[in-house]
């Protein structure tokens, strides 16, 4: 659980840097926000590209030496940008590609292992403390990107060599990584029994109706937390919210990520002893409430609103995967591959509000956001009694 809990927190630093590169690369290169928003339609695009041949690539090399590989094409990613900062956007959107097809494999193979490490009826849990130190990882992420990336003034701030120095430090990082877990000792975890729930079928991960709700699920969160995030520097900088820089606000995106890192925790204790489902439908219920809040309100109320949503997000995504993945045994490699290939929300929501943005504004455009976290209210109340019978 320790060291695959450090590849939770790598991929969640690595994600996060891209919501202090959007806004930079919006300045750079003069770009619309439906322009900006490839950066999140080339990275989580990877995940709807390459998660079934990850699901493949697992299921022949093993969950160990699958994260390995996907850590040395994270690596080759970030080492990419180098060579991106002499380019145009075009190369910065191939490297971000590259950088997510890696993850793409360590997240495929990373989230089932932890769900088997136990029990099923604690695998959320589980998941959950996991997941608090991805979200560690993004909470570090937005400060130490704006202090390196963003803070830096004179001639050299609009330009794009600044992400040189911290992306190759980030590919190093991955390489020592990588060979790291190759030494380690990991134990090897076999598949359990196939388990359908009442009125769904066997023979593959998708007779299983709750895999192809969670699916849904794991897109439209996905998408409303990384549409969120890659909004909220240019939210915070409107006049009406808080006029905030866009260095000063990238502190901001930072409590963001950190209210889903201490939900975290506190999630991995709740749902010890309450209902995965009806913890999940009562986060959804509130983020919806916040998410409004904050798409009508004004000043530091619309600004705290928004922030607030982090903590309700914590327990969203470890606990659809975990609800989505039950029971699946020897489908859950494919499984975990179907809802991989789900995080594309995470290209397609942003690119959507971005269009919202662009004509009626970026505060109205949240109202995309609201509607995702709709279907992850119904999706716990649907499965609120799960794991009763186990």
């Amino acid at each position: 659980m320790v060291i695959v809990t450090v590849l939770f927190f790598m991929w969640g630093l690595i994600t996060s840097l891209n919501d202090i590169l959007i806004p930079h690369l919006k300045a750079i290169y003069t770009l619309s926000y439906v322009q900006a928003m490839m950066v999140q339609f080339c990275f989580f695009g990877a995940y709807f590209i390459v998660s079934l041949p990850a699901g493949a690539l697992i299921r022949r090399l093993g969950y160990q030496r699958g994260a390995v590989a996907g850590l040395l094409i994270a690596a080759v990613g970030c080492a990419l940008f180098y060579p991106a900062s002499f380019g145009g956007y075009g190369l910065f959107l191939l490297a971000f590609f590259v950088l997510a097809s890696g993850i793409t494999v360590l997240q495929v193979a990373a989230n089932p292992y932890v769900t088997v490490l136990g029990p099923a009826r604690t695998a959320s849990s589980r998941l959950n403390l996991t997941q608090a130190f991805n979200s560690l990882g993004t909470t570090i992420g937005p400060a130490a990107g704006g202090l390196l990336i963003l803070s830096i003034s004179g001639a050299a701030a609009g330009a794009a060599s600044t992400v040189r120095g911290p992306y190759l430090a980030l590919a190093a990082a991955l390489a020592l990584l990588a060979l790291c877990f190759l030494k380690a000792r990991l134990p090897r975890i076999e598949d359990g029994e196939d388990l359908a729930l009442d009125g769904e079928g066997h023979g593959s991960a998708w007779a299983h109706r709750h895999l192809v709700l969670g699916a849904i699920g794991i897109f439209l969160y996905v998408g409303a937390e990384v549409s969120i995030g890659s909004f909220l520097i240019n939210f915070l900088g409107e006049g009406n919210i808080a006029g905030l820089a866009h260095a000063d606000a990238a502190r901001y995106v930072s409590l963001y990520w950190a209210g889903a890192m201490v939900g975290r925790f506190i999630g991995f204790v709740v749902m010890r002893s309450v209902s995965p489902g009806r913890t999940l439908a009562f986060n959804a219920l509130v983020a919806i409430a916040l998410v409004l809040t904050a798409t009508f309100g004004h000043g530091s109320v619309a600004m705290w609103a928004i922030l607030a949503v982090g903590l309700c997000n914590s327990i969203m995504f470890p606990t659809v995967f975990s609800m989505a993945i039950h029971g699946l045994g020897r489908h859950t490699g494919q499984g975990s591959g179907i809802l991989c290939m789900a995080i594309v929300g995470g290209a397609i929501v942003p690119f959507a509000q971005g269009a919202l943005a662009d004509h009626l504004g970026v505060q109205l455009s949240f109202l995309l956001p609201a509607a995702c976290y709709a279907f992850i209210l119904y999706f716990g109340a649907r499965y609120a009694s799960m794991y009763v019978k186990q």
